[in-house]
């Protein structure tokens, strides 16, 4: 059974996929004039110069567009940013980083067009809240006929949610803070279970105003301890920027422990890895942008590019270049995840570069349990009604305290089936929607708004 899980999981993750998100990033890049790289002076003006001042909100919503892309980055900022990352490399060679780069510049077009149809298609329940994303866009853009596809996307994005977010993260939290600081496993777990439980069963604003005081600071700590590595070692960049673009259109040869590497290899790790850290193409971030305050689908639709950019080109980048710097023999000593990582680190700031790395996935994974909820939430309202939301909060609860104890392979793989399925319907159904995604976007920019 596992043997055919492994080969599904790897089905859905392999060339099909990746020209499946590329093709979408590439029709909607030429559409608008890839207007994600042509103008993106001008989105981070609008998002990034503008998120912290309270005058420039207008519109209808239930979280500020800062708490939105802080809450979206949460879900999406994890260890694939600091072990994924490593796992590239180390299989795929320095130009597994190139793909990256490639993977995340069109996720940039990705992410847009499905935040503006969540944005566009959004609906406004008795309580108050805004929901929307992926199976509000089918069902209402596509027609009711194509609900059980919605349903369908809806369950896989439950399971999905339960995987990644309150099974595997739990787990690989635990396992770093015990053998860095020697904490007990279960008292990680029921700190960050208490934590989760106060932060999202107190609704959407409580989610957003925890992600808006926690994802900025990281953000910027991590990038600030990995220009340390990169500036001591600047002297090398030249050298590692030939390696990146090189290895990228030609094999690598075996090195110390590094097994070498094909053209194909670099493409399907890097591509893969990008995918899985910034989620361009499985819709899920849209969920949490669908309730942000905005006057309009495609302003909203800025902070979608803004979330791949500082996932990717910022996040992502610093890993690797931290790894491809550090030393000339680290990516290729062998070392593979979170090990990798850690070694680079260690090269500048010692004994500590291992605090920085346990303590950087226990923030990643804690914001990954919290920013979760809300994809886990807006599908199971949709699927089952807001009503039963009671008996799927204890749901959120219960699978930290079995991960500490169990093999999560078998849930990555599971996790990664379902996310790959999720990716179907979703870019299928921004295929269908091309015409109205044009439309809502070319009358915006006949507004003035460029």
């Amino acid at each position: 059974m596992s043997k055919f899980l492994n080969w599904l999981a790897g089905e859905l993750w392999g060339w099909p996929m990746m020209i499946l998100i590329f093709l979408c990033g590439l029709i909607f890049g030429l559409g608008t004039g890839f207007f994600q790289v042509r103008k993106l002076p001008y989105v981070l003006k609008e998002t990034l110069g503008k998120c912290f001042r309270k005058d420039a909100l207008e519109g209808e919503g239930t979280i500020t567009p800062l708490q939105a892309v802080s809450s979206a980055l949460a879900g999406c900022i994890g260890n694939g940013n600091i072990a994924g990352v490593a796992t590239a490399i180390a299989t795929g060679g320095p130009g597994a980083v190139f793909w990256m780069w490639i993977m995340g510049l069109f996720g940039m077009m990705t992410k847009f067009v499905e935040v503006v149809l969540a944005v566009h298609f959004r609906e406004q329940t008795e309580s108050g809240a805004f929901y929307g994303g992926p199976m509000y866009y089918i069902e209402k853009g596509m027609g009711r006929k194509w609900k059980p596809l919605a349903t369908f996307y809806g369950v896989m994005m439950i399971v999905g949610a339960l995987g990644t977010a309150v099974w595997v993260q739990p787990h690989t939290m635990a396992s770093a803070l015990k053998s860095t600081f020697g904490i007990p496993p279960l008292a990680t777990v029921v700190c960050a279970v208490i934590l989760t439980a106060l932060v999202c069963f107190g609704g959407f604003k409580r989610i957003g105003r925890f992600a808006e005081s926690i994802m900025p600071y990281f953000v910027v700590v991590y990038t600030v301890f990995s220009l340390g590595v990169i500036f001591t070692n600047i002297a090398r960049l030249p050298e590692v920027a030939g390696m990146i673009f090189k290895y990228a259109f030609t094999p690598h040869a075996a090195v110390g422990g590094f097994a070498g590497g094909t053209m194909i290899l670099a493409v399907r790790y890097g591509a893969a890895r990008g995918v899985f850290s910034n989620e361009a193409g499985l819709g899920t971030a849209s969920m949490v942008h669908a309730t942000s305050i905005t006057k309009h689908p495609c302003r909203q639709g800025l902070y979608g590019i803004v979330e791949v950019f500082v996932d990717t080109i910022v996040m992502c980048s610093m890993t690797a270049f931290v790894i491809l710097l550090s030393a000339p023999d680290v990516w290729s000593s062998g070392l593979n995840g979170i090990a990798l990582t850690i070694s680079a680190f260690d090269t500048l700031y010692g004994k500590f570069g291992a605090w920085i790395v346990s303590i950087s996935v226990m923030l990643a994974a804690l914001t990954t349990m919290i920013g979760y909820y809300f994809e886990y939430k807006t599908s199971v309202v949709y699927v089952f009604g807001e009503k039963n939301m009671g008996i799927f909060n204890i749901f959120w609860l219960i699978p930290p305290f079995v991960a500490v104890t169990q093999d999560v392979d078998l849930v990555w793989t599971i996790v990664d089936i379902s996310t790959g399925i999720e990716g179907i319907p979703n870019m299928i159904a921004m295929l269908a929607l091309a015409p109205i995604f044009f439309k809502v976007y070319k009358q915006w920019i006949k507004d003035g708004n460029l």
